[in-house]
């Protein structure tokens, strides 16, 4: 391998351990956005614990890996140099970026599927894009997952209040904070054993595309490793602004509801991930979530937040795909055109941190939405009260 490649080959990867921090920290609010708003786990809890289990979530499986490293690209048919991988992981790493910044939980996996694709596109032509495998294992999943783990939620919160409609509210409250912390970690555990193993499949993808690993082989446990450890390290950040959006802006939340959805989740997220469909973690935990609120009645669901959650996740995959064409347009003229690629997307990275500082928001606010918005309801309420005396 000639000393271009290899440095090629390492910014590949330490880009790509980058996009899984990114991914960590803001897919934090699948886990414990539920856990969190309902007060069943402290802040700073909720991040360590999910932390640790997306870590060991890593080891369990490496069906998803394969899926992309194996699948998505057709590397027997054409060359995919190690440049193009780059320009899509820079596609999915900015546009995570972005979403965050907003607040907005869209979906890191199609952000990478995206990125790569778009990235492949102008890099090595339309043939070097397996669309069988894009429709089957990526768009079918993201389409059905999150109506699975709806109805499922759906239907958990009716039986369970079925159930405990005789119980007084402190020992439904108290009950289902246990049984919280149980599901919300289960749904931490399955995160990373799907999407930890996404970055697995793209360093696989690249070693085998300079040769160093053969076609159709899964993750060298060293990849395993430090691909777990960098989304572990994402998820102890902590993505505040989006676990605000998740666990306040979509619906309220009581600690049956919670539980209804952290089990339904964690169910769609580990059986699709057994079966190697690399689906979003975060399109499944939001449609739980929705699932509850239309389970209670009297529960609404603020369709203003779903509806702007939707139009993320529908750009999210051609947004992070044109922005990987054009991190690709430059990083294929040579080793400079990709070295100003990467300096290009630290500049933006930079400048989307420093917006952040403007509004923070982290484990001692994350809630303060939602007492802004009760004291607004409240003064709207007394305010004609008054009025009228």
């Amino acid at each position: 391998m000639d000393p271009a490649t290899l440095v090629i080959v390492g910014l590949v990867i330490v880009t790509a351990l980058t996009f899984d921090f990114t991914n960590g920290f803001h897919d934090t609010a699948n886990a414990m956005a539920t856990s969190i708003a309902t007060g069943a786990l402290k802040p700073k809890t909720a991040v360590i614990a999910a932390g640790t289990l997306n870590l060991v979530g890593a080891f369990l499986s490496v069906e998803v890996a394969k899926t992309i490293s194996g699948g998505l690209i057709n590397e027997q048919v054409v060359t995919i140099a190690p440049e193009f991988i780059l320009a899509g992981l820079i596609g999915a790493i900015i546009w995570n970026l972005l979403t965050w910044l907003v607040g907005l939980p869209s979906s890191s996996s199609h952000a990478l599927f995206g990125g790569l694709v778009g990235a492949v596109i102008i890099g090595a032509g339309v043939e070097g894009v397996n669309f069988a495998a894009v429709i089957t294992k990526i768009l079918v999943p993201a389409l059905v997952s999150p109506i699975v783990a709806g109805l499922a939620a759906f239907c958990s919160v009716k039986l369970i209040f079925a159930v405990v409609k005789h119980m007084s509210e402190k020992q439904v409250e108290s009950g289902f904070r246990h049984g919280q912390t149980v599901t919300a970690c289960l749904v931490a555990l399955s995160h990373g054993t799907n999407d930890a193993q996404k970055t697995m499949g793209i360093i696989t993808l690249t070693l085998i595309a300079v040769g160093l690993q053969p076609s159709g082989s899964g993750p060298e446990l060293w990849v395993v490793a430090v691909c777990g450890l960098a989304i572990a390290a994402g998820t102890y950040m902590g993505g505040w602004r989006v676990i605000r959006t998740l666990g306040k802006g979509l619906t309220e939340i009581s600690t049956p509801q919670g539980f209804a959805a952290e089990a339904a989740s964690a169910t769609t997220i580990l059986v699709s991930s057994h079966l190697g469909f690399a689906l979003s973690t975060t399109q499944v935990c939001s449609g739980s979530i929705i699932g509850t609120g239309l389970g209670k009645k009297g529960n609404p669901v603020n369709w203003g937040v779903a509806g702007r959650m939707l139009i993320a996740w529908l750009v999210t995959f051609p947004a992070a795909g044109i922005v990987g064409a054009l991190a690709c347009a430059l990083a294929k003229t040579g080793v400079w055109g990709t070295v100003a690629t990467v300096a290009i997307a630290v500049c933006v990275a930079l400048i989307i941190f420093r917006l952040s500082k403007r509004n923070p928001v982290n484990s001692g606010n994350v809630n303060d939405s939602h007492k802004v918005n009760i004291n607004a309801e409240k003064t709207r309420t007394v305010q004609p009260q008054a009025q009228a005396a």
